[in-house]
């Protein structure tokens, strides 16, 4: 594609932010490189890449497919006596996007999303790129490797995945503002979001649907909140912001914030002495970017649990401290606020996050997408 001075490029995937936003900022980094490259977003229907793609300014369309639901409830077995049909569905509106669109290469970032796309781009004659963004990969990555031009990973020892030959260790892309927290001042940060100079702060990410977990973890801690001098910004997300602003109306004396999403998490981290979340591959690197002291609480339900083996790694690199999701409503907050006043083993962490930084990823699958 490098002859191609007006290249075409269909880039799949989403189902949650872990996945839209490095999908976005792989194609602002294309852009930055091309700036005549057209772009197509592929997604699920109903999910968030369709609201914050054309936010991005990008087109995207939606693909009537779903994930397998865990569990024998009546609920989860209806969903997945579905799936034959809605899988069948997808592969032949993505055959129709494709032909119609007719890419010249096409960028796979994981989630239920891309495996119809890609599957049928493959059979296509279209190269295609994979992103694949956990140190545990992906089932669908896997399928869809052997016919992958290139294979980019955020961490090493993928082989035992994916075929050494096509392995290019890049790192995860991220949102172009989150940096260092030194490159943006705390007390612009606090001003933000309207906190108290004088308070520690602790960040509660749960991802752009929240988590169920750290959600039932700050409400429990509550009570005694108001005799901590420790104030706490909370994104619960989509799922949970109606149940925290319930119980916040009883604590109105209490510094904790919630939020359904937080758009600046730069001003976030900056304002953060401490953050508490998810181990999905997109936050964790963010964090690594941004240099943040954390916990990481791994979501268990995950496919192959690879929440659990991202945490581990950074845990192995004396970059973050992890707690397993069964232990942490007894234990994650009288933890969290104990370790926000050791200034000391704050630094040492942070400066162990950092140091695992790939802040160039995106620019680094940019140049790869457009060399297909």
């Amino acid at each position: 594609m490098q002859q191609n001075s007006n290249p075409k490029i269909i880039i799949s995937g989403g189902g949650t932010g872990g996945h839209v936003f490095p999908a976005i900022s792989i194609a602002n980094a294309i852009r930055a490189k091309n700036p005549a490259a057209e772009f197509l977003f592929v997604g699920a229907l109903g999910k968030i890449e369709m609201e914050k793609v054309p936010a991005a300014g990008y087109r995207v369309v939606g693909l009537p497919i779903a994930g397998l639901q865990r569990g024998f409830s009546r609920r989860a077995l209806a969903a997945n006596v579905k799936l034959p049909f809605l899988l069948f569905k997808s592969l032949f509106k993505s055959y129709r996007v494709l032909r119609d669109f007719r890419p010249h290469a096409a960028v796979g970032v994981g989630g239920y999303a891309s495996g119809p796309l890609l599957w049928v781009a493959a059979r296509m004659k279209i190269p295609y790129l994979l992103q694949e963004q956990n140190s545990f990969a992906g089932k669908t990555n896997q399928k869809l490797a052997s016919r992958a031009t290139r294979i980019c990973v955020a961490y090493p020892e993928m082989e035992r995945f994916f075929p050494a030959s096509k392995i290019v260790l890049t790192g995860n892309p991220i949102r172009n503002n989150i940096r260092p927290a030194t490159e943006v001042t705390k007390k612009e940060a606090l001003d933000h979001f309207g906190l108290a100079p004088h308070l520690k702060t602790i960040l509660v990410i749960g991802g752009s649907l929240g988590a169920g977990t750290l959600n039932t973890c700050l409400e429990a801690y509550l009570p005694e909140a108001k005799d901590r001098p420790v104030q706490i910004i909370w994104q619960c997300g989509r799922n949970g912001i109606g149940r925290a602003r319930e119980v916040l109306t009883r604590y109105e004396q209490v510094p904790v914030y919630a939020h359904e999403f937080i758009e600046r998490m730069d001003l976030a981290f900056a304002a953060a002495d401490l953050v508490l979340t998810r181990a999905g591959a997109g936050s964790i690197s963010e964090l690594c970017a941004a240099g943040k002291a954390c916990i990481f609480v791994p979501s268990p339900n995950v496919a192959e649990d690879h929440q659990t083996h991202n945490a581990m790694a950074l845990v192995k690199e004396k970059a973050g401290y992890m707690i397993p999701d069964k232990e942490a409503t007894k234990v994650l907050m009288h933890t969290a606020v104990d370790l926000v006043f050791k200034e000391s083993e704050l630094q040492t962490l942070s400066e162990n996050i950092l140091q695992l930084s790939r802040p160039h990823a995106a620019e680094d699958i940019a140049k790869l997408v457009l060399e297909l």
